[in-house]
């Protein structure tokens, strides 16, 4: 029997980073990246006991955090490289997941960067 590929849970997150720079994120994009069928990303990430969308979840937080403290890109950009609609549901994703404002966010990371606080 021939061995088929799965992508890794690093992988997926890389195709979905990606589609992200490029174009927004869909699965049927992220399943073309990676090679595979959109049904069997779909069962390879249950297997991993995720889904597709935690998994964009995950990559929009940890690319906007990044953003917030590495760079001096304004909200609304850094919502749209993301592909949010605008920095306002940016913003209200932002506090789902982190329960502080992105410019909070950058201040408080900026402060703790520097030394004071």
């Amino acid at each position: 029997m021939k061995r088929v590929w799965t992508p890794s849970r690093y992988a997926v997150r890389g195709a979905i980073a990606a589609s992200l720079r490029e174009s927004g994120s869909t699965l049927p994009h992220t399943a073309r990246r990676l090679g595979i069928s959109t049904r069997s990303l779909q069962r390879r990430l249950a297997e991993m006991g995720t889904n597709y969308a935690e998994l964009v979840a995950e990559v929009r937080l940890d690319t906007a955090c990044h953003l917030l403290v590495e760079s001096d890109e304004r909200i609304a950009d850094i919502a749209a490289r993301l592909g949010f609609a605008g920095a306002s549901s940016f913003s209200r994703s932002f506090v789902r997941w982190m329960k502080i404002q992105p410019v909070a966010y950058r201040r408080q990371q900026s402060a703790q960067r520097s030394g004071t606080e």
